[in-house]
């Protein structure tokens, strides 16, 4: 009975391990934004062009970051019927800037979906602030500006 209890809690512990490296990635931790990033691109299904500094940006920033692009490039994946996608983060004016645009079929609004007002909400919880333009047809461009100071 205590081997099977063993095999049990070494199962849970790798399931606890999988679920946290989907909630933050292990990569994002101990490497910053570049690395976690390149490896979300590396899961797209479509071809995604990524311009992301090496540098680290304080950690709360970077979760937001990293989950607004991942949450913007499931969006891409599911609903924008999209070609490609660039990915773009800088330092600009001690703020971490990130872009995602794609070359979809635009119509995305942020009052009509869960997964983009969750962004803002999460964005707005580090007094930043986050931008949708989606005219239909011409793609969508989200840009988050989150204050690093």
């Amino acid at each position: 009975a205590l081997g099977a209890l063993v095999t049990e809690l070494e199962g849970a512990r790798g399931d606890l391990a999988r679920f946290a490296q989907g909630v933050h990635p292990q990569a994002l931790t101990e490497q910053g934004l570049h690395a976690a990033l390149s490896e979300l691109a590396d899961q797209t299904a479509l071809p995604v062009a990524l311009d992301v500094p090496s540098k680290r940006f304080p950690r709360p920033q970077e979760a937001a970051a990293y989950f607004v692009c991942s949450e913007g490039l499931a969006n891409v994946a599911k609903y924008a019927e999209a070609s490609s996608v660039a990915v773009s983060i800088a330092s600009v004016n001690g703020h971490a800037v990130v872009e995602i645009a794609d070359d979809g079929r635009g119509g995305a609004d942020p009052a009509k979906g869960s997964g983009l007002r969750g962004l803002v909400d999460r964005v707005e919880a580090l007094d930043g602030r986050l931008l949708v333009e989606s005219p239909p047809g011409k793609g969508t461009r989200i840009r988050v500006e989150i204050p690093c100071e």
